[in-house]
């Protein structure tokens, strides 16, 4: 259920409310807007029938939300602004996210940020943690790839994203990270959903390679329920019938999330396609169709890379794309 509250509600009233939802086992998200403060309710619909609207001061009106995500949902607000210290993330600015898919070692690292920097992404990517496919591929590096990847941050200004695959490595992460990366393998991760939930850092979710739309509104749902509405859905591929590509891009999936939830979508153009030679056209695609941002796979060397060099830009490549992606950005009103 959605509440507004009106103008001149005060914050006793409002604080009255909060506790009478608290009472009765139900949990609310706020929203303050400019004018308005909206309240999301969820839990039990019986429990939230025994709410006195009616008769409660300071409120303006109540209606349901209709769709079975509720805080991910559009009834609730217009848009989220994923604010990542100056990044804004669903605003005007496409942003882009770029880096190595695993962080191998000090010097290519920095090498690599310094290269995606001076060409205009904003975040570092990066993976500490790799879930693969095979249990003898490369598997990460750990607390010392965060560590470069801190380090990364600190000389050239770029936001760090990087995965996080358990929920008792959270705290660990979220120590180095400035955005929480839940990956497609661990897109139905209940717990590990609820824990980045609990954190105050914003999450990256990754639509999962057989999942739907609604089932990835569904999992954002999990991290908004636990009080953590900084979400950013990521559109990665799926997987069909089609083998010339890794995974089938679904850029559909951009105006059919935005047709539905407020939260703001990137997509992955590396994982999507597999291929580097399709990252440019599938990048422009993105932005035309409406994406918040990209998140794309750069390596020096592709052909030494430890993990999906096949699917990663040369940082000469990555310049000329850049530097292709602007008048596209510009022709749909965004700019990158």
């Amino acid at each position: 259920m959605i509440i507004v509250f009106k103008k001149d509600a005060t914050e006793a009233e409002k604080n009255h409310l909060y506790d009478k939802i608290t009472e009765l086992g139900l949990r609310y998200q706020s929203i303050i807007g400019e004018e308005l403060t909206v309240v999301g309710v969820i839990g039990s619909e019986d429990k939230i029938r025994m709410l006195p609207l009616e008769a409660m001061p300071g409120v303006d009106y109540a209606m349901p939300i209709l769709k079975p995500f509720k805080l991910a949902s559009l009834e609730l607000k217009e848009k989220t602004i994923v604010d990542v210290d100056g990044v804004r993330i669903g605003g005007d600015e496409v942003v882009v996210m770029a880096g190595p898919c695993s962080v191998e070692g000090h010097d290519m690292l920095l090498e690599i940020a310094e290269g995606v920097r001076s060409s205009g992404a904003k975040v570092l990517r990066g993976g500490a943690f790799k879930p693969r496919t095979s249990p003898y591929s490369f598997q990460g590096y750990g607390e010392e790839a965060l560590e470069y990847l801190a380090e990364a941050r600190e000389k050239t200004g770029l936001k760090v994203v990087t995965e996080v695959m358990e929920p008792n490595d959270v705290e660990l992460v979220e120590k180095y990270a400035d955005i929480l990366q839940i990956g497609a393998r661990n897109m139905q991760n209940y717990r590990l959903l609820s824990r980045v939930g609990e954190s105050e850092r914003p999450v990256l979710l990754k639509r999962g390679f057989a999942a739907t739309v609604s089932e990835l509104l569904m999992c954002a749902e999990y991290i908004l329920s636990n009080g953590n509405m900084n979400v950013i859905l990521c559109e990665r591929g799926i997987r069909t019938f089609e083998t010339g590509t890794r995974n089938t891009l679904d850029l559909s999936a951009i105006p059919a999330i935005k047709h539905q939830s407020h939260l703001p979508v990137i997509v992955d153009p590396s994982h999507g396609t597999g291929k580097s030679e399709y990252i440019g056209s599938m990048s422009k695609a993105a932005i035309a169709a409406g994406a918040d941002g990209l998140i794309i796979e750069v390596h020096n060397c592709p052909e030494k890379a430890l993990s999906d060099g096949e699917q990663s830009l040369e940082p000469d490549q990555f310049v000329e794309l850049m530097d292709e992606l602007r008048p596209v950005a510009r022709a749909v009103g965004r700019k990158l």
